[in-house]
């Protein structure tokens, strides 16, 4: 019974070609330079150079991520900024709208009043004549 399987090294060329053709490749992406914040230590080897430096460049690609955000949110502040202003705006003509249709109310309003004092001084007028055309008939 050999139930055991052979070591790592006796595979066959074959055989680690199957195994290593399996890994994606499009998701490598080429190494970007490490930023000017970060440098390495005189000492740590290489492996430990590699891990710093891909942990650091994924810290430095969120940063980016978290950057663009901030930009837009600026521009999104700006649109709000810009509608805040047209809305100032507008609000100041609804105000000078509304004023002049108060006045135009006013306008009105002392309008009928005076049609109203007119036709009271012209029913005062009539009943006085009629009075005075009454005494006059009758003292005839």
């Amino acid at each position: 019974m050999t139930l055991l399987a052979r070591a790592p090294l006796e595979q066959t060329d074959d055989e680690i070609e199957a195994v290593s053709s399996h890994r994606p490749r499009g998701n490598i992406r080429p190494l970007s330079p490490m930023p000017d914040y970060v440098e390495h230590r005189n000492g740590v080897n290489e492996v430990g150079k590699l891990s710093a430096e891909a942990v650091v460049r994924e810290y430095e690609a969120a940063v980016k991520e978290i950057e663009a955000l901030g930009t837009e949110q600026q521009l999104a502040a700006k649109n709000c900024e810009v509608m805040v202003a047209g809305v100032h705006d507008m609000i100041a003509e609804i105000k000078e709208f509304a004023a002049g249709y108060r006045d135009q109310g006013k306008r009105f309003f002392l309008q009928i009043e005076a049609v109203s004092l007119m036709t009271m001084e012209v029913r005062d007028t009539c009943e006085t004549l009629k009075k005075k055309i009454a005494t006059d008939t009758l003292s005839q």
